[in-house]
């Protein structure tokens, strides 16, 4: 934390103080900053903080419930004005005269009223605090695969960062090679041995080279924002990235790797989490069919001219209990659909389980793949570049064509173009078996 805060500082400081001076990231730095700055984690971590003040609130079902009422009533209805005057304590011997018990005069009371109610025996209080604390436990589990998620988002866009800087550089070649062909062919026609036909054909491939290194300009710049965006950047500041090269150390394909996905993999966790939760669940069900159990005090002041006096006082204290003994079938539909709820998170976990497998055997095979693919466009490359080497001293002297030397040369382009993917989806590979273990974060900030 003290690095990542040091670092940040030092960004924040150069924006600041520069805006137009460009930033140099290498990759943990990149990854650290959008672990502590991106609106998706950091949404998540708020979502967390809220259900984890979910527990607290379910666990203060436990204690009192403490309520200050102060009322003011009034009416002319004969009970209540009768009780009125009986708890401001002013009945008398006249208000038992028919007519006024029958019409009796508009009356009015203030009512101060301090009441205690506190639970003794509530069945549902046990499972409604466990699903608070599964919530809280998924939400967590949520912020932590944001956290992997965004981590491998931004490692990929690092890599799209460097493959376009690496492609930008081959249509730098590229087009140096263009315009010597151009050359060539310029300097022939005018020596009277080569085709007029050579040097519009060369000036044709010039300019579509030209063309691609505009794009491709263009898509290193679209990288780089992108990359500024995940990360927190704001939106004026320019970076540049101080490369990845070290390959993706992986460990071997083993029983050890999947038990390492299946404890560490969000998806898997929060299928556990879910179960647990459906069993927390029915228990919630079921303690719909015990009674509930609880105890109560109040103190109570009445007066007639005035809040918060007294022309009377009294108190209550009891406990009571409480039993629904028939309520349509509802607590019996609802225990079934708990048992249903649950057997739906455990074939889920079932899934999860199964797909954690498969997603991490794939990790493995794409790694091996994209390792293949890396060696055979290297050789291409070199192919392409001893070809290219060739005709073009073949056309020198005369013995190949324009179309021939112009055809390798796009080989050539193409073969460069390959091996720069390559490499960027064999570095991918490598990280996306980490991602897959669910040891994405920790593995690549070592």
């Amino acid at each position: 934390m003290v690095r990542l805060f040091i670092t940040y500082a030092v960004l924040l400081f150069s924006v600041a103080t520069a805006n137009a001076e460009t930033l140099k990231l290498s990759l943990k730095d990149a990854m650290s900053m959008a672990l502590e700055n991106n609106n998706r984690i950091k949404a998540a971590r708020f979502t967390s903080e809220a259900a984890d003040q979910g527990i607290k609130s379910a666990s203060s079902r436990y204690f009192p419930l403490i309520a200050f009422e102060e009322a003011l009533v009034a009416s002319n209805s004969p009970t209540s004005t009768f009780m009125m005057k009986l708890d401001e304590g002013r009945f008398t011997n006249n208000d038992f005269q028919i007519s006024n018990l029958n019409s009796p005069a508009a009356a009015h009371d203030f009512k101060t009223a301090l009441t205690i109610q506190q639970p003794l025996f509530v069945p549902s209080l046990s499972p409604l605090k466990e699903l608070a604390v599964k919530d809280a436990q998924k939400s967590g589990l949520e912020l932590e695969a944001a956290r992997e998620g965004i981590a491998f988002q931004v490692f990929q866009t690092y890599l799209e960062v460097q493959k376009a800087d690496a492609r930008l550089k081959a249509a730098d070649k590229a087009v140096a090679d263009a315009r010597e062909n151009m050359r060539l062919a310029t300097v022939r026609t005018a020596s009277g041995v080569g085709l007029k036909s050579d040097e519009l054909r060369s000036r044709t491939h010039f300019s579509t080279i030209e063309q691609q290194h505009i794009s491709t300009g263009n898509s290193l710049t679209l990288a780089r924002m992108r990359l500024a965006l995940l990360i927190g950047l704001p939106d004026d500041s320019t970076l540049e990235i101080t490369g990845f090269s070290d390959p993706v150390a992986v460990p071997a394909m083993s029983d050890r790797a999947i038990n390492t996905a299946l404890e560490n993999r969000t998806e898997v966790k929060l299928a556990h989490t879910d179960l647990e939760k459906s069993a927390a669940a029915r228990k919630l069900a079921r303690s719909e069919y015990l009674p509930t159990v609880g105890a109560f005090a109040s103190y109570q002041l009445n007066a007639k001219d005035a809040p918060f006096t007294a022309d009377n006082d009294a108190w209550s204290a009891g406990v009571s209990l409480k039993w629904n003994l028939f309520d349509g079938f509802r607590r019996y539909s609802e225990q079934k659909r708990a048992l249903s709820n649950q057997s739906a998170a455990r074939e889920m976990l079932e899934s999860s389980t199964r797909d954690v497998k498969y997603q991490l055997k794939e990790s493995y095979i794409r790694r091996d793949e994209a390792d293949k693919r890396r060696e055979v466009a290297g050789h291409s490359v070199q192919d392409a570049e001893e070809t290219v080497r060739l005709l073009a001293k073949r056309y020198e002297n005369s013995l190949a064509t324009m179309v021939e030397l112009l055809d390798a040369q796009t080989a050539l382009n193409q073969a460069r173009s390959d091996l720069v993917e390559a490499e960027a989806e064999y570095a991918v590979a490598g990280g996306r078996v980490h991602y897959m273990t669910g040891t994405f974060v920790k593995e690549m900030l070592k």
